[in-house]
């Protein structure tokens, strides 16, 4: 078996796991209540559950194999992040934003059911982020469980993914130059998946100044990832995607595929892979998640 084969052999097992894992908290979390609240619940479900490719809670359990993190606290903080990626998902999807029909092979949660209903279940799964933070049940130490909350909330709002968000809708109406754009999604995407690593050293309690090269593997990997979604928005099949494609040209926005073209795009994801991997050259096989899923990001098809 290839190295790339073997890489993505891994990546898949794993995500496999973890998505099982994934689900069946969100389905302990999100119990459908026999209440007037049942709708909601309902839509924070068809948001949260059944799809996506749960790579946040993957680099989660992946940073943690580092530190010998447990799996339930991995899969709880794996859970928070998750959460905030789909509210950011629903909100996104809302006429007043991108105004998406399909989200994940699914019709969007305003879709399925009503706006008002979407922005109460993203406003829910953004609460429900920080609370699973806070419970003893994710870390022993009360902390960490503060430097956590501090660290998601920083890495959701103005500093990272929503300020990144704002300046993408700037982008419809603005031209974006190269270090823009890089700055935009290192908030945008970057942002969450930088804690993702991040998280895993406060849990094993690594102080800051350690964690310099776990910071390099992440700002190479969130870009990485984000070359490869503007590259699938482009020449990417939206039958896999499970989402219409073509939308960032169509709003005139400036991505790294209009920046520098398609090849030179390519070159430049698999170039920060490359790096992301040479980050972790002081860790033996328990990095080996981690570098199947730099490889994975410029690889994958979806």
């Amino acid at each position: 078996m290839s190295g790339a084969a073997s890489a993505s052999s891994l990546v898949a097992s794993r995500a496999a796991a973890v998505a099982v894992e994934v689900d069946r908290l969100f389905d302990s979390l999100l119990a459908v209540p026999d209440d007037p609240r049942r709708r909601l619940y309902e839509a924070m479900r068809h948001a949260a559950m059944d799809g996506g490719k749960r790579l946040r809670p993957l680099l989660v359990q992946a940073a943690s194999d580092l530190f010998n993190i447990s799996r339930d606290s991995a899969l709880r903080v794996g859970i928070a992040v998750e959460c905030i990626h789909v509210y950011s998902l629903v909100h996104d999807d809302l006429p007043a934003m991108d105004d998406d029909d399909l989200r994940r092979g699914k019709p969007t949660v305003h879709k399925a059911f009503d706006e008002a209903t979407a922005i109460l279940a993203g406003d829910c799964l953004h609460d429900l982020a920080f609370e699973v933070l806070a419970d003893e049940e994710t870390h022993p130490d009360p902390f960490v469980r503060v430097e956590l909350v501090k660290a998601l909330a920083i890495a959701s709002g103005t500093s990272g993914m929503a300020g990144g968000q704002m300046m993408d809708l700037e982008a419809e109406k603005a031209s974006f130059d190269l270090p823009t754009v890089t700055r935009l999604q290192q908030m945008k995407t970057g942002a969450l998946i930088a804690f993702c690593v991040d998280a895993a050293a406060i849990m094993a309690r690594i102080p800051p100044e350690a964690r310099t090269r776990l910071h390099g593997y992440a700002r190479d990997i969130g870009l990485a990832f984000q070359i490869a979604d503007d590259l699938l928005d482009v020449v990417g099949d939206a039958g896999l995607a499970g989402k219409a494609l073509g939308k960032d040209a169509a709003a005139g926005k400036e991505t790294f595929v209009s920046l520098l073209g398609v090849e030179r795009a390519r070159e430049q994801g698999r170039l920060l892979v490359e790096q992301a991997k040479a980050h972790l050259h002081g860790h033996g096989p328990e990095a080996d998640l981690l570098r199947a899923i730099a490889d994975y990001i410029v690889e994958r098809d979806r």
